[in-house]
């Protein structure tokens, strides 16, 4: 049993590590499919997905997915038991490097019959999960907020069209728990922008206390976006 444990945890090292050596290939497209493993190790160290619903609405090659597994593991549980992974993604050549990537492990995800945009096409409608965890691209003005201004993912305030970061944020907050937790990387824009009602979005997550922490990234650490980060950790319930 170790044995074969041990060939599934070799298989997928290395699957990870030629996902990284393609992704300093391709450059600017990179963050389509890969975080580096030091950021989602990050958010997945301070979340502790030690057991329920792990959600990822942009899920990429499904490297969230990996080390929450992992964290489960180093804790001497079982994964397969302990967690239920969610997930989906735009891209439909992204979405079958994720499940080849999670299948390597034997960690068996819900990421839909297709490729899916969380935003018009969420795959999990009644989704609430106890962990959320992602790396959406960052001020995305082409999202199509514009037909979605009524949706009632947005508790806190419309999202502008021109830039999806806090419909992200919003669409996240509603699939998550009650009790849940989240962790999403964001630009650091994010955390001063006031333009277009995103100032009022932010105040209002705050007012609410929504917002638990949030840990800022030094720069150089993504293959295409040399711009500094932030980590935004959100939870619905502090207590």
């Amino acid at each position: 049993m170790a044995e074969k444990s041990d060939s599934k945890d070799i298989l997928g090292r290395t699957y990870e590590y030629w996902l990284a050596k393609f992704a300093g290939a391709v450059g600017k497209n990179a963050g389509e499919f890969y975080t580096p493993a030091c950021i989602v190790k990050t958010l997945v160290e301070i979340i502790e997905p030690y057991h329920g619903r792990v959600y990822d609405p942009c899920c990429g090659s499904g490297g969230m997915f990996v080390q929450s597994a992992a964290f489960v593991e180093r804790h001497h549980k079982s994964a397969t038991r302990e967690l239920t992974v969610f997930g989906t993604e735009k891209a439909s050549d992204t979405v079958k490097l994720a499940k080849m990537n999670l299948a390597i492990r034997g960690i068996e995800a819900h990421l839909g019959p297709e490729w899916g945009d969380s935003f018009h096409n969420d795959l999990h409608p009644d989704l609430r999960a106890d962990f959320i965890m992602a790396n959406p691209p960052f001020n995305i003005s082409d999202w199509g907020g514009e037909r979605l201004a009524e949706d009632p993912r947005w508790r806190f305030g419309t999202p502008p069209p021109g830039n999806a970061n806090y419909a992200w944020l919003q669409h996240m907050l509603h699939h998550l728990s009650p009790t849940g937790t989240m962790g999403v990387v964001l630009a650091n824009g994010s955390l001063t922008v006031n333009s277009s009602g995103q100032g009022d979005i932010r105040q209002r997550m705050v007012d609410d206390d929504v917002v638990e922490c949030i840990v800022a990234l030094p720069s150089q650490l993504f293959y295409s976006v040399p711009i500094p980060v932030s980590l935004w950790f959100c939870t619905k319930d502090k207590t």
